[in-house]
């Protein structure tokens, strides 16, 4: 019996897996909205990308693979065995190249096909939210089949397709952590008005400090280990524009005019913009050629804990696992969660994000239904919550920015041999910051200017 039942239960998740999201809840799971588990299906879709490219570009792997008799060119000491694979491709930077163009591609082509969807009873609704054992095939597929794309000029087209879409992702990016500083100090204002102020405000007090503490750390710590006194001149000019604009935006953000047209506005939002701006400075000038003005975190911790000096590391050494890159991986994967479960009444981000106001993620626990699945409340019959090919377009520009966060924004040189930081990586982190900072500021200003237009 327990045999039958297991079987049953089996196929039931297989049923599950080519229908709609909503069985993909189990019975130890609340019940929530449609929309929400189809967004972090998808999101999931992409973190196992990422695991898979980590896995690939990992110190020691390529090694590993050499040892196997028979299986890479050229390593092949076994008779009568022709060997086929070129591992230098599946693994490396090289692999990532391919695994996430895989990705972008799965991605890049659901934003085609779902173009003006408006509701779940679009035919097309039922693929986006529906047939997920098929999809995760057709993205196996579509992977396997990059890895067997010719070397040539591919790496390098790739390269500069991912430095554009990064970019992009990097500004949507910021669009999230705008919206989600709004929120926070939105809900954490209305607590204080409604329940107990001194508390509230003490919390409010306390992460503001920490965040504009860190900040200023950060600063010191840039000033200090990234510029020369008779050198590293960009170095300087970043660090110090960034830190008067970030006064700037902390500045206007508690002008009385701002805190009349926006009461919730005011140095939370502002000190985490400024933490998160005074980051991609850091991130910037780790892209640097110039190794004499970009030391490994390694260095700056060995040069900190003893006096001896530490010789900068080679440009022919490549640091796969550099602390930027984990950083950059931990805030991707926290914006790619965030903007699954979002709720945002922030208008004008909405409408940048292409959501709509309001929209709850999650709603009350139901009873299971007799095979022990909760049902997902289908809540876009009327209309979609969120735009289905902006979202996959968002993922595609999230997959290159994978690409480019694991490669550390290293450009393949002619012959493959070595890979080179270039300055346009520094130059699109840096100008993002400044676009973050003005996006920022104009959520601001935008009531006082456009003053006929509801912007509650």
């Amino acid at each position: 019996m327990g045999a039958c039942l297991g079987i049953c239960s089996v196929v039931s998740c297989a049923s599950c897996l080519c229908g709609s999201a909503p069985c993909l809840l189990s019975g130890c799971c609340p019940s929530t909205k449609n929309s929400v588990v189809t967004r972090l299906t998808y999101g999931f879709f992409l973190l196992l990308g990422t695991i898979v490219s980590c896995i690939l570009i990992a110190p020691g792997i390529e090694a590993q693979l050499k040892k196997i008799p028979g299986f890479c060119e050229g390593s092949s000491g076994v008779p009568f065995i022709q060997a086929h694979v070129n591992c230098d491709v599946i693994v490396g930077y090289k692999s990532v190249y391919r695994m996430c163009f895989g990705l972008a591609a799965f991605f890049f082509f659901f934003a085609l096909i779902m173009i003006q969807v408006k509701s779940s009873k679009d035919p097309r609704g039922a693929l986006q939210n529906g047939f997920w054992f098929f999809k995760f095939l057709a993205l196996v597929g579509i992977t396997v089949g990059a890895f067997f794309i010719p070397d040539g000029t591919f790496t390098t087209v790739w390269f500069y397709f991912g430095v554009v879409g990064a970019f992009c992702f990097i500004l949507i990016q910021l669009i999230l952590l705008i919206d989600f500083a709004h929120s926070w100090s939105q809900s954490w204002v209305q607590n204080m008005e409604e329940g107990n102020a001194k508390c509230w405000f003490a919390a409010l007090l306390f992460f503001t400090a920490l965040n504009y503490i860190l900040s200023i750390a950060a600063v010191v710590v840039l000033y200090l280990f990234y510029t020369k006194p008779d050198d590293c001149t960009a170095n300087k000019v970043f660090i110090s524009l960034n830190l008067i604009f970030c006064i700037i935006v902390s500045i206007v953000s508690i002008l009385p005019k701002i805190q009349e047209a926006q009461p919730h506005s005011g140095l939370l939002q502002a000190s985490i913009i400024t933490l998160y701006t005074m980051y991609v400075t850091w991130s910037a000038m780790t892209n640097e050629p110039e190794r004499k003005c970009n030391p490994s975190l390694l260095s700056i911790v060995q040069q900190t804990t003893s006096n001896s000096t530490v010789a900068p590391p080679s440009s022919s050494v490549i640091q796969w696992w550099d602390a930027q890159s984990i950083v950059g991986l931990i805030i991707f994967l926290l914006c790619v969660f965030y903007a699954s479960i979002r709720s945002s009444t922030n208008a004008q981000v909405n409408k940048l994000l292409m959501t709509e106001e309001g929209e709850g993620t999650m709603g009350e626990f139901s009873a299971p239904r007799e095979d022990g699945f909760h049902r997902a409340e289908d809540n876009e019959q009327d209309a979609v919550t969120y735009s289905y090919s902006f979202f996959h377009f968002c993922l595609f520009l999230a997959s290159l920015y994978i690409m480019m966060t694991l490669t550390n924004w290293y450009r393949p040189s002619s012959d493959y041999s070595t890979v080179q930081s270039p300055w346009p990586a520094v130059w699109v982190k840096i100008s993002s910051s400044w676009i973050g900072l003005l996006l920022y500021l104009w959520t601001l200003i935008a009531p006082l200017i456009l003053s006929n237009r509801d912007f509650s």
